[in-house]
């Protein structure tokens, strides 16, 4: 809601409703322009002066603002002190889950990553070591940051988050102590714990700092480890009923000589655009591994990451062709059913690629589809699910912080 439109709501809203828009509004403001004045806030509000002195000392006492420093070297008194959100006021965290590890950032109300961890999961751990493990790394990055506990947890997982529940589902690959460390998250019983798809979450990445941030409606195609997809139309993520949009790793497509199936993808286009697969097409071509420097997912993944960009980079057409006949295959599905105007290739291949390997997937689709559609390369990479993690639990806490009660 723009300032405007939030002004004529508030005068029309009841006065308790009307504060709460009010201060919202303000706050939001704050969030995105960092510290302003009480006249800064009147200017953008279009609220009047007492209206804003109101609520400035009603965020004041909830412990949601304070004075951060003075507007001017030449300017001093009430007039001239600067409100910003406190940031300290609460503590979030964001957790990215692969197959053989975890990784966690804690953050303030503003979204600011405080602390970091990466830890790994060895393949013989049993479920309840990885989630002690999981769970000590969370601790010692809080004690990092200097919080006592979060607010709120956001994790992104693969696999299926069923929407009426809450829980994974869906999908017998699940490595069991995913499941594991979300229900120990929750017995703590100190925050909320939000669980969403991981590609779902580097889409929110995408969308707010990323190659998507000018569009409403896209769909991005994860590129990594495995293959998926979020949608997002008019805003909203579109999750489906059983949680299972953009499985697009069971789509049966040609040249995978099988068909995929409800207990494995094998045979759909996993087999074609999966890691494994983009690795076996690389030797075809006389490319070789190179890793670079490893990443946080480094030990999930084979090095079809360092191959795509080292191709992107070094001029290797026929193989950045061969990949883009095989991309686009997923691409003009998806366009067929949603024709979502944009397509971001994400995850550490679409990264890697670059605008090389989108421009590539651009021409072969408007060749198989006639509807107007741009491809564009992610920008976040691989560490998309992290980011949009801490964004959504920035979301979650900022939804009921700064929604004061009646």
């Amino acid at each position: 809601m723009d300032a405007s439109r939030a002004a004529a709501a508030g005068r029309t809203a009841s006065p308790a409703t009307a504060r709460r828009i009010n201060d919202r509004l303000a706050l939001q403001l704050l969030q995105s322009e960092g510290p302003l004045t009480a006249g800064q806030l009147k200017s953008l509000t279009g609220l009047s002066r007492p209206t804003v002195a109101d609520l400035v000392e009603r965020l004041q006492a909830a412990g949601l603002i304070a004075v951060v420093g003075e507007s001017g070297a030449q300017r001093r008194g009430p007039n001239a002190r600067l409100y910003g959100i406190v940031a300290d006021r609460a503590h979030l965290v964001g957790l990215d889950l692969r197959t053989h590890s975890a990784t966690l950032a804690v953050a303030d109300l503003l979204g600011r990553v405080r602390a970091e961890r990466t830890v790994p999961v060895g393949p013989d751990d049993t479920p309840e070591t990885a989630v002690a493990t999981a769970l000590a790394a969370v601790d010692r990055a809080l004690g990092a940051a200097g919080a006592a506990h979060p607010h709120t947890l956001a994790v992104g997982a693969p696999g299926l988050v069923d929407p009426a529940t809450g829980r994974l589902g869906g999908n017998d690959w699940i490595p069991p102590w995913h499941v594991a460390l979300v229900g120990a998250l929750r017995d703590r019983g100190t925050s909320a714990v939000l669980l969403e798809n991981e590609v779902n979450l580097a889409a929110i990445a995408e969308q707010r700092d990323g190659a998507a941030r000018d569009r409403d409606t896209f769909v991005l195609l994860w590129l990594g480890h495995g293959t998926g997809a979020a949608v997002v139309l008019d805003g909203a993520l579109r999750r489906g009923a059983s949680g299972g949009t953009g499985e697009i790793g069971f789509l049966p497509v040609p040249g995978t000589g099988a068909l995929p199936s409800a207990s494995g993808c094998d045979g759909g286009f996993h087999s074609l655009a999966g890691s494994a697969a983009i690795c076996a097409l690389a030797a075809e071509h006389g490319l070789t591994p190179d890793p670079g420097p490893a990443g946080p997912a480094a030990a999930d993944a084979p090095p079809a990451e360092a191959l795509v960009r080292a191709a992107a980079t070094g001029g290797h057409a026929a193989f950045l062709d061969a990949l883009a006949a095989r991309i686009v295959l997923g691409v003009a599905a998806v366009c067929a059913v949603l024709d979502p105007g944009c397509v971001v290739l994400g995850g550490e291949i679409g990264r890697a690629g670059g605008a090389a390997l989108a421009e590539r997937v651009a021409e072969r689709l408007a060749r198989l589809s006639p509807l107007r559609t741009e491809v564009r390369a992610g920008t976040v990479g691989g560490r998309a699910v992290l980011l949009g993690a801490v964004l959504a639990a920035r979301d979650a806490a900022q939804n009921d912080l700064f929604a004061p009660a009646s």
